[in-house]
């Protein structure tokens, strides 16, 4: 059974900003998983009046891509947003968690040297090098800086993976944005891996092969 939380807050925001921090981030990433494509990472500075769109914040998950797209708008409208994307090839050659804490430190360093606290979602960040570190498990349902990012994310990577459908048809990324959906999962054993593929993620269903 899933854990429950109830709507992401400012709590962990201001206690960080209670304990020094002038300048606090919420960082989260999305792609971890898939077969295909990037993984990425947002982070956000909020703004300080976020009450017309806070509501509408959540876990980027839990929202229909309708209402993410909206919110994403809204975000990237008023906050200060780092965005960064690491390649399948990279991930294939660094392994995932390291491509995951590069698009995380990409997307930090984005906002430039200001943001001196990070909330992040479930990975330890110390190559930051920030005062103010918190590592938050099911961050992305807790804090509203960390479920902003998640959303911020999860639209630039939809958008990208919607592209690159054009790019690779067969392989239906605008439908599955690269994870391993069934009908994903038969196209890669029918047309094999593309270029965009995380061959390392593929042994189960295509041994070996490469692009």
């Amino acid at each position: 059974m899933s854990l429950r939380y109830p709507h992401p807050t400012l709590t962990y925001e201001h206690e960080m900003l209670r304990a020094g921090a002038q300048c606090v981030a919420g960082i989260d990433e999305v792609g971890r998983g898939a077969l295909a494509g990037p993984v990425a990472a947002a982070a956000v500075v909020l703004p300080a009046d976020t009450r017309h769109w806070f509501e509408r914040v959540n876990d980027s998950k839990l929202l229909t891509p309708a209402v993410r797209e909206e919110v994403a708008a809204a975000i990237l409208a008023e906050a200060a947003v780092g965005l960064a994307m690491v390649s399948a090839e990279r991930i294939d050659a660094e392994g995932i968690v390291p491509a995951t804490k590069r698009a995380m430190l990409q997307a930090f360093r984005a906002l430039g040297p200001q943001v001196d606290g990070l909330l992040v979602d479930a990975v330890s960040l110390p190559e930051a090098k920030v005062q103010h570190l918190l590592p938050l498990v099911h961050g992305d349902q807790l804090s509203l800086s960390i479920a902003s990012a998640s959303i911020v994310a999860k639209v630039a990577r939809d958008q990208l993976m919607r592209g690159m459908d054009r790019s690779y048809p067969g392989y239906h990324l605008g439908r599955n944005k690269g994870y391993g959906t069934p009908l994903h999962r038969e196209a890669i054993m029918r047309l094999g891996p593309s270029t965009i593929h995380r061959v390392t993620f593929l042994s189960k269903i295509v041994g070996d092969a490469t692009p």
